[in-house]
């Protein structure tokens, strides 16, 4: 592992073109995935690499990729990178330009919630790489429009993401319409049992690279933690923190669900207005990619997010991530707190946990095997007696069937005989007499004639 540390980009035995995009970019020295990643990916065999989200994993990918693409100007792609989030495709188009730079290669990012025609169009027009949500991708390929018959690599990035957000079916959907013989390259930032299994059914004699494992805390991040009470009393806590601007001069705040980042952006956006946007996935497209943009330049100081919308983000000089919540898989902590401390500088992480909270800290601090310090409870922040709706003891519905007590088995109100007039008997044959006496009509419509017969009597 120490050879690492010593590896440049010129080891690694690259082409004039990307030296010189490497170059602009002011690279030299490759991240531990990139360097161990090159030569399997080079080789043409299948991998899984294990990274951390913010550790070079596009480039890891990419480099032996575009290093070994030749000119070609067949109109069908040859390269297919999917990834799970509409931010994520347009952040891995644009690192795949930037590596492009001398490079004459096309490359398009497609993904829902924007016209699909559009997208058709600039696939007519010829593409080498294409980078794609995974549900857009399969509705481009129905179409008949995106041939995928030339595919020659496939990348799943953020794949444990991808699965957890239920696009299992539909990989699996995509892995049918593709040629069989491709190289097969996965990034995921945990082992789950779902992405083993994928890997399992679908992967040919893989190579496993893994950097970063993600029981291991990072070394350059400073943890601390604080014992709340509930969720006004975190608010209180997070305000006070926030005063502070100059020490918490770029700060992403997770929560665990959408409406909780709604909640929380309501209750900030008071004092804080202008400093404060929020990322979570029932915003537009257009709203979030602007919030990213904003956070990213500066423009915004805080910026409140959910673990989904926020997985993969690279952003730069993030000097804080608070866990306003104690998030109950420690891997989510683990991706969490990777936001900060990143390209070798020093970060921060904060973990807010209540009561309820506590068994959720000790599996995270299980699987770091270390202790996340306790920071004494400022004196000057109010402690809130007041509950939302999630925190108050959940009152039983008194006539719900799903929580009967033992004196609501027995039928009520609601149970009575049925009125004469919907009470049915079985007539047996004699049915279609009644019925044709009542209406001076057979019941069935077999008998076409029957009213000519009547009016000629």
């Amino acid at each position: 592992m120490h050879k690492i540390n010593t590896v440049t980009f010129q080891d690694l035995n690259l082409n004039t073109p990307l030296y010189n995009a490497l170059d602009d970019l002011g690279f030299t020295t490759p991240t531990p995935i990139q360097a161990e990643a090159f030569s399997v990916v080079a080789s043409g065999k299948d991998m899984v690499g294990i990274a951390q989200t913010g550790t070079g994993k596009t480039f890891a990918y990419m480099l032996p990729i575009l290093k070994n693409l030749k000119f070609s100007k067949q109109e069908n792609p040859r390269v297919l990178i999917l990834v799970p989030t509409r931010e994520l495709v347009v952040q891995v188009v644009d690192e795949i330009e930037k590596l492009s730079k001398y490079i004459n290669n096309r490359v398009l990012g497609v993904y829902g919630g924007t016209n699909i025609n559009t997208q058709k169009q600039a696939i007519a027009e010829g593409i080498d790489i294409l980078v794609a949500t995974p549900g857009r991708l399969y509705d481009l390929a129905l179409s008949r429009v995106l041939q995928l018959k030339s595919i020659q690599k496939l990348v799943i990035d953020e794949v444990d993401v991808m699965l957890d957000l239920g696009f299992r079916h539909q990989l699996i959907n995509i892995f049918d319409i593709l040629p069989n013989r491709r190289q097969n390259i996965m990034f995921s930032a945990t082992m789950t049992h779902d992405v083993d299994d994928l890997i399992t059914d679908f992967f040919i004699s893989p190579e496993k690279v893994s950097i970063a494992a993600s029981g291991t805390p990072l070394e350059n991040i400073r943890q601390q933690r604080y014992d709340t009470s509930n969720f006004n009393t975190k608010l209180n806590l997070l305000k006070h923190l926030l005063l502070d601007v100059e020490t918490y001069n770029k700060v992403l705040i997770f929560v665990a669900y959408k409406k909780m980042a709604d909640r929380l952006f309501e209750n900030l956006d008071e004092e804080f207005k202008e400093e404060l946007c929020v990322i979570h996935s029932n915003k537009t497209q257009n709203y979030r990619l602007r919030s990213i943009e904003q956070f990213r330049e500066g423009h915004n100081r805080i910026l409140v997010a959910t673990d989904v919308m926020a997985r993969g983000l690279d952003i730069d000089n993030v000097s804080h991530v608070i866990n306003f919540d104690t998030p109950d898989y420690p891997e989510n902590y683990m991706h969490r707190i990777g936001r900060t401390g990143r390209a070798e500088r020093e970060g921060n992480a904060l973990v807010f946990s209540t009561e309820k909270e506590q068994e959720a800290l000790q599996n995270i601090e299980a699987l770091m095997q270390m202790k996340i310090p306790l920071l004494e409870f400022p004196t000057e922040v109010e402690i809130s007696t007041e509950l939302i709706e999630e925190e108050r003891p959940q009152i039983r519905e008194r006539n719900n069937p799903h929580k009967r007590k033992k004196d609501e088995d027995a039928p009520g109100e609601a149970f009575h005989d049925k009125s004469e007039k919907n009470s049915k008997v079985n007539l047996g044959g004699s049915y279609k007499f009644k019925i044709t006496a009542k209406y001076k009509k057979p019941k069935t419509r077999g008998d076409k004639n029957y009213n000519k017969r009547n009016k000629k009597k």
